[in-house]
């Protein structure tokens, strides 16, 4: 009787475990001019792809755009007011799923879009589309904020700068400007991060570099144009980085206005993905991982309005989109062996802008 009592506690620890690790927080950045009132979290099941509870975690002014902290312990978003005051926030993430704010520091110019964290947690990097400029942050261990260390202005007299997003890679910080057709380099140097390229390629035309996704080893970017709907591959050099491939996002039947948004590549980084707002689609992309060129698999819809974000899930077998115009969160199966897309579903949600597992 003992024994048959023990091995029941042993099965249902074992249920209760399979249970607990099937499931994933996701977290919801928004903007908050219409329904939504901030960070919104769901309950994402890894196996079926279904989304579940979901709660408000914090009240907050258009968090449109968040990262974690390396241990996941704290978030970070943009917070865009629509003044000259627009700041950026840090949050503790609480056991229930709610959100604490810890501080906020002035994001240094207007209409903060993108911001991400560097692998070791302790740097913060913000683009502000509006303003033209990206700020650097330190991050102290408790996960606040310090004000910016170092605020970069990529006007000139000439051209009006809209830097979109910026990526650590090691020592090196890249920056998507809009504006200027380029996408810059920094080296890190004494704790500062000094311009090593104002365009680490001449981009062909006016095709807007917004997001970009790098590969592990740091040999390869790829780059996703909001205004060309394109995309621009990049491979690193021994002295610096050259174009080995441009290809469109759009289906070749497609003739109407489009802006790309975002780009993400594969967990095995076999396949790449774009999103399409205007023709409202993911493209897929088959990736040579040996040469770095890419050949356009897929478009499928996105089931619904203007796909700002998208991401996968941890296990790499699902794809989520933000649709914002149409309030809604659409749920994709990955194919493992050819990288296409299934619709599964889709949930309602407030002006979905970003999506971070």
């Amino acid at each position: 009787m003992k024994f048959k009592f023990s091995f029941f506690i042993i099965a249902i620890s074992i249920l209760n475990f399979n249970c607990k690790s099937s499931t994933s927080p996701l977290f919801v950045g928004t903007f908050t001019d219409k329904d939504s009132k901030g960070i919104y979290r769901f309950d994402f099941n890894t196996k079926t792809g279904e989304l579940n509870n979901k709660i408000l975690s914090i009240e907050a002014v258009s968090p449109s755009f968040l990262d974690y902290s390396p241990d996941k312990k704290f978030i970070y978003s943009v917070n865009k007011t629509g003044t000259e005051n627009d700041y950026i926030s840090s949050y503790r993430i609480n056991p229930n799923g709610t959100l604490s704010l810890i501080n906020s520091v002035s994001s240094n110019g207007k209409n903060p879009c993108h911001i991400s964290i560097n692998k070791t947690g302790n740097k913060a990097v913000v683009s502000m589309y509006t303003a033209g400029k990206v700020s650097v942050y330190n991050i102290n261990t408790d996960g606040s904020l310090n004000q910016a260390s170092q605020v970069f202005n990529h006007n000139t007299e000439n051209e009006k700068a809209k830097a979109h997003s910026a990526q650590f890679y090691k020592d090196d910080l890249f920056v998507a400007d809009l504006g200027r057709n380029a996408v810059y380099q920094y080296k890190l140097k004494d704790d500062n991060y000094n311009l090593q390229s104002e365009a680490i390629v001449k981009m062909k035309g006016n095709p807007g570099p917004r997001h970009f996704s790098i590969t592990k080893n740091g040999q390869f970017i790829y780059i996703i144009n909001e205004y060309g709907s394109s995309i621009t591959s990049v491979k690193r050099t021994e002295s610096s980085f050259k174009i080995i491939d441009e290809d469109s996002t759009l289906d070749e039947n497609y003739l109407g206005k489009n802006s790309c948004a975002d780009i993400h590549l594969s967990k095995n980084e076999q396949f790449l993905y774009g999103s399409n707002r205007g023709e409202n689609s993911i493209a897929v992309f088959k990736r040579n991982t040996k040469d770095g060129t890419i050949e356009k698999i897929q478009n499928i819809s996105v089931h619904g309005n203007w796909p700002r974000n998208f991401t996968l899930d941890p296990t790499g077998k699902f794809l989520l989109v933000a649709n914002r115009r149409s309030n809604n969160i659409s749920v994709f199966s990955i194919n493992e062996l050819n990288g296409k897309l299934t619709f599964l579903h889709d949930v309602k949600t407030p002006t979905p802008v970003c999506l971070l597992f």
